[in-house]
């Protein structure tokens, strides 16, 4: 994967985290999807993913100065992923589009868009590790 195609790896993951929490969560105004899983997705956790974003754009193209940095993203993206998979399977999504159908779309994609950037920052990590 070229350079350019991982710093838009980056834009894209920050733009997503943002744009979609502020969307889904109706500018933090959605209390089906806040209620739904407070721990995590209470609007500070919403607020936190907002910042991950803004992180994720800030090092989009420096990232080969912090490879390290990178791997921190990997890992927190692969908790989110946990995190998701653990709801999913405990949870009826189908409840969540009956009460709120962006909270739907929001539990039905982030853990899925979680683990497919914790690849993608893993690969990043590990192209860094061989330079």
């Amino acid at each position: 994967m070229s350079d350019k195609k991982i710093t838009n790896g980056f834009i894209l993951a920050g733009l997503i985290n943002i744009i979609a929490v502020l969307l889904l969560s109706k500018c933090f105004t959605n209390d089906i999807l806040t209620d739904t899983d407070p721990t995590v997705m209470s609007n500070f956790g919403l607020l936190m993913i907002i910042i991950w974003g803004l992180a994720y754009l800030s090092v989009s193209k420096a990232f080969h100065s912090v490879k390290w940095l990178v791997l921190v993203f990997a890992i927190e993206k692969l908790i989110y992923g946990i995190i998701w998979t653990n709801w999913i399977l405990n949870n009826e999504l189908s409840l969540i589009y009956d009460k709120d159908f962006m909270a739907g779309i929001f539990y039905n994609i982030y853990g899925l868009n979680d683990l497919l950037f914790f690849f993608f920052f893993t690969y990043v990590f590990y192209k860094l590790t061989k330079r």
